[in-house]
């Protein structure tokens, strides 16, 4: 069941209540798109038909009128050999053939008219489509903006990130852990007589190197 019924119903259709009374208006816009370009294409054809129709009834108008010149010969000469009665039934035939051909013309003018119809239903239409093309990018756009921000909220806040931090927790627990333990190993330790002699030693140069420093402050103050 199609969404239009025709092409005054596609020209009329007000695409934003239809959308907004839509469960889903993307899979909505895809269809009026497809239906407004099926009523195109049927559109088209029926023009394409109606111009074949009125080549062919052109052609027969020609051939009529040639018809009707034949008849018109043919009276005359009728007449000039003083067949009144031949001359008559000559004249006849070419007032049918003349008959025929107007009525051809009068059939190819409403044909005419039916064809600025379509010209201007496929302008409509191909008018209507445009909008509707348009109106189905905006909603993707929108699709995908909505989309990004779903993504980057999941990234931010989602059950994954969350559980990447709770590792990077557990990860710099285990390493204060180890620096604890190797910080323990030095607690409680005895320093050995070398370490002792190497501190006294440290110790006996730095107090020489503040003697000389106070040594040269004097001489300079001096």
């Amino acid at each position: 069941m199609g969404i239009f019924s025709r092409t005054r119903d596609i020209v009329a259709a007000n695409f934003a209540d239809l959308l907004d009374k839509a469960e889903d208006p993307a899979k909505m816009i895809r269809m009026i798109i497809l239906e407004m370009e099926e009523t195109l294409v049927e559109v088209r054809a029926s023009a394409a038909r109606t111009i074949a129709d009125q080549k062919e009834m052109r052609r027969h108008i020609t051939k009529l009128e040639q018809l009707q010149a034949n008849w018109t010969e043919k009276a005359e000469l009728a007449l000039s050999k003083d067949r009144e009665d031949l001359a008559k039934a000559a004249l006849v035939e070419r007032q049918k053939a003349t008959d025929m051909a107007d009525q051809l013309k009068a059939e190819i003018q409403v044909l005419d008219d039916a064809l600025r119809a379509s010209e201007e239903d496929i302008a409509k239409l191909q008018g209507r489509l445009r909008e509707a093309r348009n109106k189905q990018s905006s909603i993707q756009t929108r699709l995908e903006s909505a989309n990004n921000r779903y993504r980057l909220r999941d990234m931010y806040a989602g059950p994954k990130t969350q559980e990447a931090f709770s590792r990077f927790g557990e990860l710099e627990r285990r390493a204060d852990e180890a620096e604890g333990r190797a910080e323990a190993m030095g607690l409680g330790v005895t320093k050995s007589l070398e370490d002792e002699i190497a501190e006294l030693r440290q110790s006996d140069r730095v107090d020489a190197e503040l003697a000389a420093l106070k040594a040269r402050l004097n001489k300079t103050e001096g």
